[in-house]
């Protein structure tokens, strides 16, 4: 052995090349990543994002004589959860139509991956990797859940009459889809009502199945429109923890929710809607803080008057509107007494 050969060399030497390189450190967690990459972004309305998968400018929306979008800038960040939160007719499920396909506004751009979205059909929306779930489920009744879960797989080779008369085309895919749909049922735990009618299923049930059916087309960006509304607190978890495996997975998650507890444990970002606009956007824990949005949820001004001028006028409205209801009763009080003691007479 060689005097400078450091002790025990030797047998390091016959060790397996992998186990004598230094461990490597796991690659960072998409949760991590898009909060790290969102945590120096300022909390200013329609601010730019390190990496946006969705772009929206200018895009309105009007019915009638109601603006029902208007939302002058937006960026989403890719592979974060972003929370679409706003009071009600905030504007919320009409913009998502809008980016998805099943609504045209009056004007403005919006893309994905820095393709237009615009005017395109909502099957052409999904195909780019754009899907979405519904605050009414859309669950097939009349069909098994897994004829509901193949429904959503994407470029089956049987659809075309032609080629569906030829099983050696489709009968390989149509298998390696049969076998994804049993997988994420399982995940789902909706493995055991493979073969119910989707009918059958609660609401809750049904809204994992809505889920699970978008995952059959391998997404790249997911949007929940409420996904907890109306699901037993039981699901709930279980929705809170496939939301963010979807993360974990590196989507893009944007979903609507009126459960602030539910918005703090899952945003990476929070946008705030109210009157079709975007009103605030920052992480989960700015937005209680902003005055904006605890108008916009509970009227301006709900909780004291902003100025002593403005308590002192109150004030003495309200001893006034005292002072008159006691004037009032007083002379009502008064005359009926008069009037009784004119009978008694």
């Amino acid at each position: 052995m060689p005097a400078d050969q450091p002790h025990g060399a030797t047998a390091a030497s016959q060790q397996p090349a992998a186990q004598q390189s230094a461990p490597t450190a796991a690659p960072a967690a998409p949760a991590r990543l898009a909060q790290a990459a969102l945590r120096d972004v300022p909390w200013e309305i329609g601010v730019a994002k390190p990496d946006p998968a969705i772009v929206v400018d200018g895009v309105t929306r009007t019915f009638g004589g109601l603006t029902a979008v208007s939302v002058d800038h937006l960026e989403i960040q890719r592979s974060g959860i972003t929370g679409l939160i706003g009071p009600n007719g905030a504007g919320k499920t009409t913009l998502f139509n809008l980016l998805t396909g099943f609504d045209q506004p009056n004007s403005g751009t919006w893309s994905f991956d820095g393709r237009s979205l615009g005017k395109l059909s909502p099957h052409q929306v999904a195909r780019l990797g754009v899907v979405r779930t519904f605050q009414l489920t859309k669950a097939l009744s009349r069909l098994s859940v897994m004829q509901n879960m193949l429904l959503g797989a994407k470029d089956q080779r049987g659809e075309g009459f032609f080629r569906s008369l030829v099983p050696g085309v489709w009968r390989a895919q149509e298998k390696a889809n049969t076998e994804k749909a049993l997988d994420l049922l399982a995940r789902f735990k909706l493995d055991a009502k493979k073969d119910d009618f989707a009918g059958t299923l609660s609401g809750g049930q049904r809204k994992l199945l809505e889920m699970a059916r978008a995952l059959m087309s391998d997404p790249k960006v997911v949007m929940l429109d409420e996904p907890m509304a109306g699901v037993n607190p039981a699901l709930t978890q279980s929705l809170l923890g496939h939301v963010k495996d979807l993360r974990e997975q590196g989507m893009t998650v944007i979903f609507v929710e009126h459960d602030m507890d539910v918005v703090r444990d899952i945003s990476d970002w929070v946008v705030v809607m109210a009157a079709g606009k975007v009103i605030a956007e920052g992480p989960p824990e700015s937005i209680s803080q902003n005055r904006a949005v605890v108008d916009a949820y509970l009227g301006a001004h709900h909780d004291a008057p902003l100025t002593v001028d403005e308590e002192e006028r109150v004030l003495a409205e309200a001893a006034a509107a005292i002072a008159r209801e006691e004037g009032v009763s007083g002379e009502v009080l008064s005359s009926e007494s008069t009037d009784r003691e004119g009978t008694q007479r």
